[in-house]
Order: C-alpha cells, then structure tokens, then sequence
C-alpha cells in the first residue's frame, strides 16, 4: 500500500505528512446477506474520515497538529476480518440503546420487558446483537456526506417496536465530524444512541497508555452519575467537586486515573457518566479534549444530557482482539472515547430523562468532534 501525501489547504506552511490509507478492497464481503465496504468523506483542508457500515464504524480520522501536519486520530482496524474479531464497540455508532440495563429488564406501560444480556447479566449496547454487529445500508454518500439506514426488528434483543433509525455522518469545512441520527418505532419503546469512537490525538502509531494520559480533558459537568459496583447507574447524581471525576476546569487524565479512590479503582480508571451543564435537549459544548505536545484540539458537542468518558481500560493487549492498523497492538487505555448520550439504566429510573419513544414521534440527536489546534 502506498503511502499519501496531502496538502493541508491555505493558512498554513507547506507541511505535510504521510500515512497510511485504509484499503477499502480489504473491507468487501458478506454478512448475513448485507455487503460492507469502506467508505471515505473528506473537506478541502484535508480532513478525512473512513468508516465501514459494519456497525457504522469509524476507523480512521485524518486531522492536522498545529504544524499542519496530518495524522490519524482514532483507533481502529484496518480489514473487516479484524473489524469482526476486534473490539465490537470501536468506532461504531451504538444502538438500540447504548449503555447498561439492569439485569436486562424494565417495564413500559405495564408491561415487562426480558432483554438480551451481554455483561454481568445486564444488557450493554443494546445486546447480543446491537448495532455493533449489524450492517448498515448506505442509502445516500457524496465527498463529504454519508446517511445510513439500520432497521432493528419488533423483539429484537427483547426491545419492544419495530425501529426504524438513521444516521448521517458529515465532515465540515471547518474541521468536524457531525453525527445526527433520528429513529421511529411502530410501538411503544425505549431508545438511546452514541458514537463510541476511540481517540488518541497523540496519533494512531504513538497511542498508548503514556500519550492518553498526557491529554488534557474539560467535561462541562458539575454532577456525575452514581454506580454500583458493575456500573449499573442508580438514579442518584452527585457532585464531582473533590473527586478523581472533577474536570471542571483542564486536567491532566493521568493525574487521577489511578487514585486511590472506590471511584476510579473499582472500575479499572474511567468508565463514568457525566450530567452535562446545559438545559436539557440543548446542543452545546459537553467537553474538550487537548494534546499538547502536537497542538490537537477536539470539542465535542452534542443535544444530549449525559457524556460517558470511557478511559479505555478494557483495552488489553490481547490478539487478535486488541491488533489495530498496521500491526498496531492496543495496550491498556491506548485510546478513550467521550460519548454522548442519555444516562444508562434510564428505562428504570424515573429521575432521570426519559428514553421513552412512542408511535407518531421521531427521537433525534447530535453529536459533533470538532477538530482544531492550539500554539
């Protein structure tokens, strides 16, 4: 494979760099019926973004450091072969309902509901089958622009309704990658969607625990979401003020990860959910991720209440699991993601907002990774 050199547009001197994109040949077959590929959007200062519709999966993005020098910022897997035996939640747009369920059942309107559980008994990410495993049908894509379409069976999983959902990935001239996504059901149902890419601003080839702990990390949240001890949230919000969760203000991600602190310890490092400071259903700023050393910059906003700052602690090492592009060997928290959403367990806590969907409504959402650098 040869490797690309990119002009990185006006506004810059004449840096560039070389890399290595991904093969779409490498992403061509069949599963249950349904053809995957590789698809690439781009913008004209040389953004890029490659996703396979194999769970929506974003698997490379291209953004430039403050010398404009362009490099990948995700990680990912660079053949569907690995795509299916790697991580099922890197980079994939997760549904039905990302997060956890207690013990994989809820009520709706009097009735119960027996889901599919995939962790500890409880249900994550939709199930045995969520939209990690699907394949999504590209309906419409152009340079900049892809609309995907994915329709979830009534008792799928368990899940009451037939769900009819779409997402619409778009790289921005000004350097960000928006996610909007909307989804209608013939019954009564419950509903919540995320990005769970895995970010490394270091670069893809330098990611590894020692470059995400140099990352500097904003959350604009006061308030967490408590667990118990297998991360089932229980209804109560408490404050971050004092705790290895306060990112309130810029702080270093290594500085607590591995504090002497319930919070943290006994869960591996970060896998926690913020209640963002914002009215709800308002699309702003949910948190800003920084690299210093090379200037990268990512802001994520979104429209919804929650953000889930996963450290990356389920990343192991292990292969093929864990065998990323190039050879590239996922250690533990290589990358983290920062996933907005509604709180997890929803659907059995009344405290929170509700993930409820009824016939008639259409639920929709937004998420956007805007990219930028700083001196």
């Amino acid at each position: 494979m040869n490797a690309h050199r990119y002009d990185v547009g006006q506004g810059h001197d004449a840096q560039t760099m070389t890399f290595e994109p991904l093969d779409p040949t490498r992403f061509r077959t069949s599963i249950d019926g349904a053809n995957t590929d590789l698809f690439t959007l781009s913008n004209q200062a040389g953004m890029q973004v490659r996703f396979t519709n194999q769970g929506a999966k974003i698997l490379q993005l291209i953004v430039p450091d403050r010398n404009g020098n362009l490099d990948d910022v995700v990680l990912g897997y660079d053949s569907i072969e690995d795509v299916l035996t790697g991580q099922p939640s890197m980079g994939a747009f997760v549904g039905r309902y990302a997060g956890r369920i207690a013990h994989g059942r809820f009520a709706l309107d009097g009735r119960d509901y027996a889901l599919g559980t995939n962790n500890n008994g409880h249900t994550l990410h939709g199930g045995v089958k969520g939209s990690r495993h699907r394949v999504f049908d590209v309906v419409s894509i152009d340079a900049s622009r892809a609309e995907m379409e994915l329709v979830y069976a009534d008792g799928e999983e368990g899940f009451p309704g037939r769900l009819a959902s779409r997402v619409v990935y778009e790289v921005t001239e000004d350097n960000a990658l928006d996610i909007t996504w909307s989804a209608t059901s013939d019954a009564p149902t419950v509903v919540n969607f995320t990005s769970h890419a895995f970010f490394n601003l270091a670069g893809h080839a330098a990611a590894d625990e020692t470059t995400s702990h140099d990352h500097l990390l904003t959350i604009f949240a006061g308030r967490y979401a408590a667990n118990d001890a297998q991360l089932i949230p229980n209804g109560l919000l408490r404050q971050v003020a004092g705790t290895p969760l306060d990112f309130r203000v810029p702080r270093r991600i290594g500085d607590a990860a591995d504090a002497p602190d319930p919070l943290v310890a006994g869960s591996g490092g970060y896998d926690h959910t913020a209640a963002l400071n914002k009215p709800y259903g308002a699309y702003g700023i949910a948190a800003r991720l920084a690299y210093p050393p090379n200037g990268r910059v990512m802001e994520v906003w979104s429209d919804e209440p929650a953000l889930v700052f996963y450290g990356g602690g389920g990343l192991t090492g292990e292969i093929p699991r864990d065998r990323g592009k190039g050879g590239k060997v996922y250690g533990r928290r290589a990358g983290l993601c920062l996933e907005p959403e509604h709180f997890g367990n929803s659907p059995n806590l009344p405290s929170f907002p509700s993930t409820v969907l009824r016939p008639g409504q259409v639920r929709r959402g937004r998420i956007t990774y805007r990219f930028s650098t700083a001196s």
